[in-house]
């Protein structure tokens, strides 16, 4: 099982962090995500040598020794500045989520009673809070609302997988995934971000009761 972690860093289930549950963890640096690096970059975690020698030797053109290539592979080492930069972030990426989950907990308080979704955390989860993600069935006004009240949002994501062209050939229609199709109609996050103070999540709060 290939677990995607790109979204999660530092989250947990069950009292195990997410990269662990798998048998290889999928993790992004990309500059927008909890632990970013100035660039792209990624992460593979795994506890099977045989996994590990492998994600190994398709990262640098499928093989092990230069010029000498096994199978089909990639171009996908971390570069040391990409590197070097995550390493001194990391040190900060617990109280970067902590934050990201005190902002959720505003909103939700907040945001209570209006006629909108908002995330839902289990017991026996930790959530981390890349996104704060509501639902709304009128999205599109919403969010066009919310921009002249001033609160930039965003759609994660407008159009579901078995509607996206590189996929027609599998025969798939409008209809055929209903609720995929609604969640992609309704979905709108909301700014999240660690340096978001407690004034600036109150103002959205305002502007969404003034928006739905």
């Amino acid at each position: 099982m290939v677990e995607d972690a790109a979204q999660a860093i530092g989250a947990e289930y069950r009292g195990r962090r997410v990269g662990g549950l798998g048998d290889v963890g999928c993790f992004s640096f990309y500059p927008t995500k909890n632990l970013g690096a100035f660039g792209d970059g990624g992460l593979a975690t795994t506890q099977d040598p045989a996994l590990a020698e492998r994600i190994l030797r398709l990262r640098v053109y499928g093989g092990r020794d230069r010029y000498v290539h096994e199978e089909l592979g990639f171009n996908s080492r971390l570069d040391e500045i990409q590197a070097a930069i995550l390493r001194v972030k990391l040190r900060f990426l617990p109280e970067w989520n902590a934050r990201r989950r005190a902002i959720a907990a505003r909103y939700r308080e907040g945001l209570a009673g209006l006629p909108m979704g908002l995330p839902a955390e289990s017991p026996d989860s930790l959530h981390v809070y890349h996104q704060f993600t509501i639902r709304v069935p009128d999205r599109d006004t919403v969010q066009r609302r919310l921009h002249e009240l001033g609160v930039r949002t965003a759609v994660y994501y407008p159009i579901p997988l078995h509607l996206q062209p590189m996929y027609r050939h599998l025969g798939y229609r409008a209809g055929d995934f209903p609720e995929a199709e609604r969640a992609a109609r309704e979905v709108l996050s909301l700014p999240i971000y660690p340096e978001l103070t407690d004034a600036q999540v109150d103002e959205v709060v305002e502007a969404c009761k003034r928006s739905v």
